[in-house]
């Protein structure tokens, strides 16, 4: 069994409050069998990283505490070695952006409700991921190419935090990825406004003027996401390097795989199999979680 210095619990509020966090604090530390061995400020009254030993359950006790005090927060329990990663792998349909580019895209061909359905349905894991690509992609035939320039501009923004992240990231030398079960086209947009230095996705396939209701083979799925962070982690040592985040199905290998797999306000699936999860908060949680502090952010200035 590992030593409380070699394990940390990072608490982070879903807005700052002194009290809160102290509270939190003390009912962390009388759990049974815990013991608190240091603390460090991340983020004044907001974010608290605790090192500990492990006790057994120790995440179910810490989600039944915060449920049972009313408290909104967001936790991580870790290995303090190599907790800083070297490489940054994101999902991009709301994880990096609040959006899901197919279904505004939809919105622009008059078929959102029937192509919304079928993402819900296969970001839970209850469709096959390629076959509902392809379904949706065929009902955006005959959409014009100036409506996806369109559907970016008025429709599509990052999540708080997301440039902060890989910013952040990038100042402390790691490697920036987004991977994409969405389309190259919002990619390469996405990873220009934040910051990252490459990105992967589906192509949507036109004639030159409208998108013919076809999508580039072979399409970007779970075993892509997983391929891409196997291939982007293996010059700094494989996947323990990194830190994937992901909300959907599709994201579930490359999650399990990591190093560092965050859910974010993820379904079901992914937040049960992910190390650990941001519901609460933004996306400068997964930086506290890797013990970085306020000063050491990257401004989204």
């Amino acid at each position: 069994m590992q030593t409380q210095e070699h394990h940390s619990l990072t608490l982070v509020l879903s807005k700052p409050d002194q009290n809160t966090l102290s509270a939190l604090a003390d009912l962390c530390a009388n759990i049974d069998g815990l013991t608190v061995n240091q603390a460090t400020i991340l983020s004044k009254n907001k974010a608290l990283d605790l090192r500990i030993n492990l006790v057994p359950n120790l995440r179910k006790t810490i989600e039944t505490l915060l449920a049972q005090n009313g408290i909104e927060a967001d936790f991580c329990i870790q290995a303090v070695t190599g907790r800083k990663k070297q490489l940054l792998i994101c999902d991009m349909d709301s994880t990096l952006i609040g959006q899901e580019c197919i279904d505004e895209l939809a919105d622009f061909a008059g078929v959102k409700d029937r192509v919304s359905g079928i993402t819900e349905r296969a970001m839970r894991g209850e469709l096959d991921f390629d076959a509902a690509l392809k379904e949706r992609v065929k009902l955006l035939k005959g959409l014009p190419l100036s409506k996806l320039q369109t559907c970016f501009e008025e429709r599509i923004f990052l999540n708080t935090g997301a440039k902060t992240l890989c910013q952040t990231m990038r100042k402390n030398g790691a490697k920036t990825v987004i991977v994409s079960g969405g389309f190259t086209f919002f990619t390469g947009h996405i990873a220009q406004l934040a910051g990252f230095e490459t990105h992967q996705a589906n192509t949507l396939i036109d004639d030159g003027t409208h998108l013919t209701g076809d999508v580039g083979m072979p399409i970007l799925g779970r075993d892509a996401k997983k391929s891409a962070l196997d291939h982007h982690s293996a010059p700094f040592g494989g996947a323990q390097t990194a830190i994937a985040i992901g909300d959907g199905a599709n994201d579930l290998a490359m999650i399990e795989a990591a190093g560092l797999g965050i859910a974010y306000y993820a379904k079901p699936i992914v937040a049960d199999a992910a190390h650990c999860a941001i519901n609460t908060t933004d996306l400068t949680t997964a930086l506290y979680f890797q013990g970085y502090k306020d000063e050491d952010f990257v401004s989204e200035e």
